[in-house]
Formats: C-alpha cells, sequence, structure tokens
C-alpha cells in the first residue's frame, strides 16, 4: 500500500486492474486501518477516474453476497449521498411510491455516514429486520412490490472500513460507488449524484451495460431532483438539463426539503409523506423523483402519465400499505 500511496499523492492514477486489486484486498482485510484512511483520503482531493471506478465496482460485485431477483423487473432507487444538504430521505420515500404505482423495487440502502439519517436508519426506526435471506428478500417482492437490500449484510467484505467512513464523517468513493453495487443487479436504475463529474463517470460506465438509467443531478447541489433549481438529466434516451416546471412544480426553497438532521424528524417525515400528510413542498420532491423512476422503467410513458401514478400510489395510500406490508413480512 505505501507504494501505492506515494504514486497517488504524486497525482497518478491506477489502472483497471490496479483499483480492482487494492480494493479487493481491502476487502479481505490486507492493509491497516490508517492506510485504508488514507488511501480514502486521495479521492477527497481529487476526481476518481473511470478506471479506478470501474475497478472498484468489479472489486465489490465480485466480493458481494448476490441475490438473484431476474425473475421481476427490478429498478433501484439510489443517491451517492454526500451533497451536505441534509434532506429528507427522498429516494426511500419515492422507492415506497414506485411500489405502490405496481413496480418492483430493490432498493440497495445503509446506515448515514456523511448524512444525519441513511435509508436504513428510518427502516430500523420502524422496526425493519435487515435480512439476506433470498426467501424472504422474495417474498418482499413479491407481496409488497418492495425488497430492501441493506448494504453491510451483502458486502461483507468491506465491514472494516464502515467504521473508518464514520470516523472520516466525511464523502469518500464509497458514496459513489453505492448504488453501482446493488447485490440484485437490477435491471433499472435511477440514480442520483452530488456533482457533474460524477455524473459523466456514471453516464460513460451504465451506457456500458444493458440497464435502463437515469442519472440526476440539481445544478445547486443535491443528488436528486431537489425542485430547489434546474436538474441534469442523463438517461438512455436524454441528456438534458430541465426546470421544476417539467412536472409543473414550482421552484423551492432550500428550507423546505431539509429534515435530514436526525433519525427521529426524518422518520416522523417519511411516515407523514407516507400518510399523504406531508408539506407540499415534500410531497411533490417525492412526486418528482418517484415520476421520474417509472419513467425509467418505462420511458415511452409521458411525464405526466408517470406523475399522475405517482400521485395515485401516495393518495390511495398504496405506498404507505407497501411499507407496511414490508415491515410486517421482515418481522414474520
Amino acid at each position: 500500500m505505501k507504494n501505492i500511496l506515494n504514486r497517488l499523492f504524486e497525482h497518478q492514477s491506477l489502472s483497471y486492474i490496479e483499483a480492482k486489486e487494492i480494493l479487493t484486498n481491502i476487502g479481505l482485510n490486507q492493509y491497516k486501518a490508517n492506510e485504508v484512511a488514507a488511501f480514502m483520503t486521495v479521492y477527497l482531493m481529487r476526481n476518481i477516474t473511470i478506471e479506478e471506478l470501474a475497478g472498484f465496482r468489479d472489486a465489490l460485485l465480485e466480493l458481494c453476497i448476490k441475490i438473484d431477483l431476474s425473475e421481476f423487473e427490478t429498478i433501484d432507487l439510489c443517491g451517492t449521498g454526500g451533497d451536505g444538504k441534509d434532506t429528507f430521505n427522498i429516494s426511500t420515500l419515492a422507492s415506497f411510491v414506485v411500489a405502490g404505482a405496481g413496480y418492483k423495487v430493490a432498493k440497495h440502502g445503509n446506515y448515514g455516514v456523511s448524512s444525519g439519517c441513511g435509508s436504513s436508519n428510518v427502516l430500523e426506526f420502524y422496526g425493519f429486520q435487515f435480512t439476506n435471506d433470498e426467501n424472504i428478500i422474495k417474498r418482499c417482492i413479491s407481496e409488497a412490490n418492495i425488497c430492501f437490500l441493506h448494504a453491510p449484510l451483502f458486502h461483507p467484505a468491506l465491514k472494516n472500513v464502515g467504521p473508518i467512513r464514520r470516523e472520516l464523517k466525511v464523502k469518500t468513493f464509497f458514496n459513489i460507488l453505492g448504488p453501482m453495487v446493488n447485490p440484485s443487479s437490477p435491471q433499472n436504475q435511477m440514480v442520483g449524484v452530488y456533482n457533474l463529474e460524477v455524473a459523466r463517470l456514471y453516464a460513460y460506465l451504465y451506457q456500458q451495460t444493458n440497464k435502463q438509467f437515469s442519472i440526476l443531478h440539481s445544478l445547486d447541489g443535491y443528488d436528486e431532483i431537489s425542485l430547489t433549481g434546474n436538474f441534469k438529466l442523463i438517461s438512455n434516451q436524454r441528456d438534458e438539463i430541465l426546470t421544476p416546471e417539467f412536472f409543473g412544480f414550482n421552484k423551492l426553497k432550500a428550507e423546505d426539503i431539509s429534515g435530514g438532521f436526525s433519525i427521529d424528524s426524518s422518520a416522523k417525515i417519511f411516515r407523514a409523506v407516507l400518510n399523504g400528510e406531508g408539506t407540499d413542498a415534500q410531497t411533490n420532491t417525492v412526486l418528482a423523483n418517484s415520476a421520474m423512476a417509472i419513467k425509467t422503467i418505462r420511458p415511452s410513458l409521458s411525464i405526466e402519465n408517470c406523475l399522475e401514478q405517482a400521485k395515485e400510489s401516495i393518495f390511495s395510500n398504496k405506498a404507505f400499505e407497501k411499507f407496511e406490508k414490508l415491515i410486517e413480512i421482515s418481522k414474520s
């Protein structure tokens, strides 16, 4: 590792093979914690390359516990985190809205590291029992239209990285990797990223796959559609900058969608939105992200049609029913 660190400190980059080998060795606990921390902080000071990201991704996918959900046409809605915005759990809420609209969701998530409350935190708050049992997971997706894949249970090789990330308390390249290493390899993916450079990397790598994908970045820094300004969309079909008016919504203020400061406050917002009792700003933000996810799965649909499906899911209580069903199955 010393030689690798010296090279990186001299602004050199890693080849795909080197990147894959190093992350494999990290997963196999071949390095000391301070070496891993030093390696991770390099990427706080410079951008990751396509070759490095591909190598890191493939190492994690080889090391993970895979789950076969190929019989379902699934989507994962996941953000990189690391935008420092402390919003409520928008992509997790959108996942339940999409499930309530009748689509299958394989949500990959974790505890918050660079944010106050991750998807795992809010689901655990409501009693969800994490599992990597394939039978239970398939029952979840069959009956609730959604399963939740708690990342530590599927990436045991990274158990030693978690404490280091929590101590650093800043975004690292593992934020970028998270959405790319869903152990079920969903056919559809909607991912929010925290800057345009990461969006470019994702676009290049996803174009090499057979996935239907949408990559999102709000130009004022959010890793999702925030409705606080214009956002970048890169998909199989388009690459453009859109406005909140694309959904028929007005522009929001940052404080309208804050709420990720603690698990308790995030969980209260989460339940209110699912119950159709969120503020207009909170609900519209979730609806926009949900509609874009539906359009990712069914690109031929108009955004108006996708938005109607999302509204029906929330206001007919279907999204909340899927949430309750998922919690119930996990406890059985």
